[in-house]
């Protein structure tokens, strides 16, 4: 059986290529962006503890989270998770914030997916880098008088590539 190939004119190939981009800065933007959070939060972790930080990389993780895990998240396995981080919460308060985790659980379909499937969380990212940064020089000391160890200059690495992956999808 032959298939019958149509001509393709320009506007539909340069469509074809916008979009295999747009794909692959998404991705990008899901992967590194994510990897990039994740990092933080555990610099965070190990470092200074900083909670308006840790808020802004959660936020920053429900909008750039991979689309194929955000989806486990949302289904039954998130809610059987969010279940034992509410147990888990019970006995160990200052350990373990729930509240956290449950914002990827119970946020409506309809926030969720406006939020991650537009323009507007894209700009957010790079609003909540902004803050991240400022946030870091604050806690440092300003610009002038810091005092910058081996976790601060680890910080302000990540930071730029999570800089380098929101401004690649934009």
């Amino acid at each position: 059986m032959k298939r019958k190939m149509g001509n393709l004119g320009v506007q539909e190939m340069d469509a074809g290529v916008v979009g295999v981009e747009l794909t692959r800065s998404w991705a990008s933007l899901q992967w590194g962006g994510t990897i990039s959070a994740l990092l933080l939060l555990l610099l965070n972790r190990i470092g200074p503890r900083s909670h308006i930080q840790t808020n802004l990389l959660v936020i920053y993780l429900f909008i750039s989270f991979p689309t194929a895990l955000f989806k486990i998240l949302r289904g039954q396995f998130g809610r059987w998770v969010a279940l034992l981080a509410v147990a888990l919460h019970l006995f160990l308060p200052k350990t373990f914030p729930v509240s956290r985790f449950i914002l990827f659980v119970i946020t409506p379909d309809w926030v969720a997916d406006g939020v991650r499937d537009n323009i507007v969380g894209d700009i957010l990212c790079l609003i909540i880098g902004v803050l991240l940064c400022i946030a870091k020089i604050c806690e440092i000391g300003g610009l002038w008088n810091f005092e910058c160890s081996f976790n601060c200059s680890a910080y302000f690495l990540v930071i730029s590539l999570l800089f380098l992956f929101t401004i690649l999808y934009l």
